[in-house]
């Protein structure tokens, strides 16, 4: 146990919180969440391309819904444990539970794995290929994210982004094992996006991976090859809406007029002083696109 971690378990300070909050942090609901409205996408998609109807399948939506949040939960929580001796160093993670020793180590684990091992039981009951694909998932985040390239290499967030990407995969194959190519223009689209997403978050929070000796983007390489690694990302994400013409002209229009917002805000970040502004201000434009547009793939869908 390093010295950092005794003394925040020793301090005083560590606020005060409730068991609850404490079991949401390990397993980080908001990733949870959001990872819940990429896989429900993916799911909502599929029912409509194969014209199947959703009261009908509620089974199965059930099953790929609860599965992935509980796969998604266990991961985090396995990423919790193998972070415990950084996370003390970073204002953000600091009061997790397994910083401060409310929930231990062995417990931790426990939860982890046991998640895991239930959710993927419940994906291999709506599809093999869902099961399989939700296996990649926690492979990439725990094994080939959070144990090896993290620490290692600047290409961390690239090799991250897999895991973050296959929540609508599986959503998809819980209904369709075939796979559509749309289903893999949702994986592109959610791959895409992290890279953006993070480095604007890794501008914000530099000096503490530079603490943590976390070799991300903007500790390894400065800001100015940041900014320009992030508007290379965003502008890949130009050509995706041609693929998903299928949903109808408005979204093409929707997630044309997104896309093009957020590479002119990229892209203005050159003319900016204050770098972590702009890095605030494309990593809260990052948050609200992905919401935006997986929402408005199901409502244009509907209407």
């Amino acid at each position: 146990m390093s010295n950092s971690r005794v003394i925040d378990m020793n301090n005083t300070n560590v606020p005060e919180t409730t068991a609850l909050k404490d079991f949401l942090s390990l397993i980080k609901i908001g990733i949870v969440n959001s990872n819940l409205i990429t896989t429900f996408t993916g799911l909502w998609l599929a029912l409509v391309f194969t014209h199947q109807h959703f009261l009908q399948s509620l089974d199965i939506i059930v099953l790929a819904l609860l599965g992935s949040a509980l796969i998604i939960a266990g991961s985090c929580s396995i990423n919790n444990f193998i972070d415990r001796d950084i996370d003390p160093i970073m204002s953000r993670t600091k009061s997790r539970p397994t910083v401060t020793g409310k929930i231990s180590g062995a417990k931790v684990l426990t939860i982890g794995f046991s998640f895991i091992i239930l959710g993927t039981i419940l994906l291999f009951m709506t599809s093999i290929t869902a099961g399989v694909i939700g296996i990649i998932g926690v492979f990439s985040y725990v094994v080939l994210y959070s144990m090896w390239s993290k620490r290692l290499y600047v290409s961390n967030t690239i090799v991250g982004s897999i895991s973050g990407a296959v929540p609508p995969l599986i959503g998809w194959a819980a209904v369709d094992p075939n796979l559509d190519p749309i289903a893999w223009v949702l994986f592109l689209m959610m791959f895409i996006w992290q890279p953006p997403h993070f480095y604007a978050l890794a501008m914000k929070r530099c000096e503490e991976y530079r603490a943590a000796k976390i070799p991300m983007l903007p500790v390894v390489k400065g800001f100015e090859v940041t900014k320009r690694h992030i508007v290379f990302w965003v502008a890949c994400l130009l050509p995706l809406p041609f693929f998903l013409l299928p949903l109808g002209m408005t979204f093409f229009v929707l997630a044309t007029i997104f896309n093009i917002g957020w590479l002119v805000l990229g892209l203005y970040g050159f003319k900016m002083k204050d770098d972590l502004k702009w890095a605030r201000l494309m990593f809260v434009y990052s948050l609200n696109y992905l919401t935006i547009l997986f929402v408005a793939m199901v409502i244009v869908t509907v209407i």
